[in-house]
């Protein structure tokens, strides 16, 4: 046995010792009370059977028999007193007058209190005799019985332990037992050691050791089974926080990417401003044509850096405060026909034409009016910039379940090669970076649209419309 099993050995022994105190304990307080009771119950039989007999001495006095007529001389000694204590007769003594006062018994202070009572072995000061004494009060007297406290009468109080020998013998076998549970118990607890050496080493333990068939088997086995899954969730633990880590880099090197993009994309119309600017002040004799032309391409490219400026807030907000868009209920064809009626006067121009399905229907929903707003309108503004002329928009909502809304929306445009396809959600992201910046676009359309359904419990995907074109389908969530 190793030193780890000695002492659990020891340990499942002081065990059985604890509780075996206990029940020892408990045992003798038992048999105490056993004995006690057995010994009142025995006395209270021997106290009635005396009363009985006082009883019948009460019934023939007041039937008119005189004391020595109506007590029984061979039951035991009888005495009639008063209820000052005097004694009036007693069955052993025929002068009564040197008796002394018996007020102070102790059977007579109960019998004057209680209507009865008891005393076991006294000594009689008139007989020099031990006693039994039951008395029992009447009218206008007591009457008192005793037999001697002889051999015969300790058989008749003796204690029966019978009961107590067959309780030990019980008690006897079920330590043996709960001894022979303890020893098991160690065993249980020799295994348990041995299993948490090993896995205080951290090891992914296959434990091969048979556990008792019993509740505490089932929970040794549960242990072990815990462990296993918190060292695997552990190593789980391990490998994502890695995960996280080289999520959490790269959002560092899109951050920086971004904010390149955004400082080179601020830079682009704020040094053509400059550039007009500067060579209207440095030129004096520019005709006004020219100047009038000048200022209208800085005032193009400050409208192009507020857009610039108003999708880029909108993407923070979106990302880092969603809760700042207060959402109302909303119908969605009715928005889309506002967005339709907004760039009404663009759309002529490059000869586009809308076919908008969703008119007359009704699509409520929960939503930010000003986030739903910008998805429709970046989509066609997105056209507008780069699907070319002399093309078709449609917009419809092709299905509906509990929870959303599925729309389509597409242009018969020049529309964008395979590759372009996944990343055109992509913040700065351009199919052609020189057309994009002579067309006016900010690069952030596709990404404000894409963050909008997010927020709205949606999402987005964009293909190619056949037979030419761009298709983009996306999902509103209801509430």
């Amino acid at each position: 046995m190793s030193s780890g099993e000695k002492i659990y050995f020891k340990f499942h022994l002081r065990l059985f010792w604890s509780v075996m105190a206990v029940f020892i304990l408990l045992t003798a307080s038992f048999v105490w009370f056993y004995i006690s009771k057995e010994k009142q119950y025995k006395i209270e039989i021997l106290n009635q059977r005396l009363s009985v007999y006082n009883r019948c001495v009460h019934h023939n006095l007041i039937n008119g028999l005189t004391f020595d007529a109506a007590v029984e001389t061979d039951f035991g000694r009888t005495t009639i007193l008063d209820l000052k204590g005097n004694v009036l007769y007693d069955s052993e003594k025929k002068d009564v007058s040197t008796i002394e006062n018996h007020l102070n018994r102790k059977e007579i202070q109960e019998c004057l209190q209680n209507g009865s009572g008891y005393d076991i072995r006294r000594h009689s000061e008139t007989t020099g005799k031990y006693y039994f004494y039951a008395a029992k009060l009447f009218d206008d007297y007591i009457i008192r019985s005793a037999i001697p406290y002889n051999n015969a009468l300790i058989n008749d109080l003796k204690i029966d332990y019978t009961v107590i020998w067959i309780f030990l013998l019980i008690v006897s076998v079920l330590s043996f037992i709960y001894l022979m549970v303890m020893k098991r118990l160690g065993q249980n607890i020799n295994h348990l050691n041995d299993f948490a050496m090993r896995a205080d080493k951290e090891e992914v333990i296959e434990y091969t050791a048979k556990f008792p068939d019993n509740e505490l088997g089932e929970i040794s086995q549960h242990i072990i089974q815990i462990y296993n899954r918190m060292m695997k969730a552990k190593r789980d633990l391990v490998i994502e926080q890695k995960r996280v880590l080289k999520e959490q880099e790269q959002q560092a090197l899109i951050k920086k990417q971004l904010t390149q993009n955004i400082s080179h994309e601020l830079k682009t119309p704020v040094s053509s401003i400059q550039g007009y600017l500067e060579t209207i002040l440095t030129n004096m004799d520019l005709s006004p044509d020219t100047i009038q032309h000048f200022v209208q391409k800085s005032y193009d490219q400050c409208n192009r850096l507020s857009s610039l400026l108003y999708d880029i807030s909108n993407l923070t907000k979106l990302e880092e405060a969603p809760e700042m868009f207060v959402k109302e209920t909303v119908d969605i064809s009715e928005i889309i026909a506002s967005t339709l009626s907004d760039v009404g006067l663009l759309l002529p121009g490059k000869n586009i034409s809308v076919d908008n399905r969703t008119r007359g229907k009704t699509l409520i929903c929960k939503g930010n009016p000003s986030l739903l707003y910008s998805i429709f309108r970046n989509l066609i503004d997105n056209t507008l910039t780069y699907a070319g002329t002399h093309i078709e928009i449609g917009i419809d909502c092709y299905k509906e379940d509990e929870t959303h809304y599925f729309f389509r929306y597409y242009d018969t445009g020049i529309g964008v090669s395979e590759e372009h396809l996944p990343r055109l959600f992509e913040r700065f992201y351009r199919v052609d970076k020189g057309r994009s910046r002579k067309s006016g676009g900010t690069g952030l359309g596709l990404a404000v649209v894409k963050n909008a359904l997010l927020n709205h419990g949606g999402s987005i995907n964009a293909k190619t419309h056949h037979p030419t074109g761009l298709e983009f389908e996306f999902s509103v969530g209801k509430k």
